[in-house]
């Protein structure tokens, strides 16, 4: 993936240190400091413009969220996308952002920068769907990545995956499926029969936007991975069949 952007973009992105954090594995397992509170922490790996990540942040103050990208203007593009939607002017600095950071980092380097049981959820939207059988174990939803995953949430941990393509959908049910993960929440097309469009509970990325109005079916999964998430769905699952 090549990215064209302006000039000087590294200058940019190291002079928003409140935001961006450029060395992550230097705060593996002190996340919480980083954010100077106990609340839980979400993550978005390929967060992409920053769309999806910035919203999330901005309607939930009481969860921290980190969104994860290997490229400097995706970075950049994305702190801009934080600033708007956190109402801050593109000139501020020293902004205080409690319950936001965007770091830099490889996804296959997960283990360097998140703690064991240091995440409650994680974000996968429109990874690349790596078509060609050859490079299955490069997509977000192979099972090393899954075990990668597992190692870092907590007993809340679930993973939200969502894309359009249906061969990556098939390819990641099937993964969660042999890895005996209880998923819920499978929609083969999550906007579809609202009346504008869109599933007004979901907040959309930016290929989501564009993909959904072309009339694309979106398909997405919640997978529940930690115990005390799973208890709590089967829990629920029990008083609906007893309703």
């Amino acid at each position: 993936m090549r990215l064209r952007g302006r000039k000087g973009i590294r200058e940019a992105i190291e002079k928003q240190r409140d935001l961006i954090v450029l060395e992550p594995a230097l705060y593996k397992g002190k996340w919480a400091e980083v954010f100077g509170n106990g609340n839980p922490i979400h993550v978005e790996l390929g967060m992409g413009k920053g769309q999806f990540i910035s919203e999330m942040s901005r309607r939930n103050p009481g969860i921290n969220f980190i969104g994860v990208d290997m490229y400097d203007e995706l970075i950049r593009r994305a702190s801009e996308k934080v600033r708007i939607a956190h109402g801050i002017e593109e000139s501020a600095v020293d902004v205080s952002l409690e319950n936001i950071r965007l770091a830099l980092f490889n996804i296959e380097r997960l283990e360097e920068v998140f703690d064991e049981n240091e995440l409650e959820r994680i974000y996968l939207n429109f990874s690349d769907p790596w078509p060609k059988k050859k490079h299955a174990r490069r997509r977000l939803t192979h099972a090393g990545f899954v075990h990668k995953y597992k190692h870092a949430l907590n007993e809340r941990g679930e993973i939200h995956f969502k894309t359009d393509s249906r061969s990556l959908f098939e390819f990641s049910l099937n993964s969660f499926a042999d890895l005996d993960l209880r998923m819920r929440n499978i929609s083969l097309d999550l906007h579809g029969g609202f009346e504008e469009g869109f599933n007004p509970d979901h907040v959309m990325t930016e290929y989501e936007t564009k993909f959904a109005k072309q009339g694309m079916n979106i398909h997405r999964v919640e997978v529940v991975l930690g115990s005390r998430a799973l208890a709590e769905h089967v829990e629920r699952l029990q008083e609906e069949q007893q309703s």
